[in-house]
């Protein structure tokens, strides 16, 4: 039901920094995902992914996301993300700075 996941790479910086961790709740369905949300995906080719949910599809089966960083790999790199995919909502941040 929960996990705690540390931070790589720079996509969703300043906010979040390499090194830092987040928990996050794998229940999709208790803990809602909305835009706004930061989530925690796989990705078939990049791997484990945290981004932000900017857009939901209507059928409520696919996410846009979004990095805040520049030159994040993002929904405009490899498009909608499927719900399946996720493994689940950042619900606490803990910074190492």
């Amino acid at each position: 039901m929960f996990r705690f996941i540390k931070v790589t790479g720079n996509s969703l910086s300043p906010s979040y920094q390499e090194g830092d961790y987040v928990l996050i709740g794998t229940c999709s369905f208790f803990f809602g995902i909305n835009v706004g949300s930061n989530i925690v995906f796989t990705h078939p080719d990049y791997g484990l992914l945290i981004k932000r949910v900017s857009r939901i599809h209507p059928s409520g089966d696919y996410y846009e996301v979004r990095g805040t960083h520049p030159q994040s790999v993002d929904s405009r790199i490899f498009g909608l993300i499927p719900k399946k995919y996720l493994v689940g909502k950042v619900l606490w941040h803990i910074s190492q700075s």
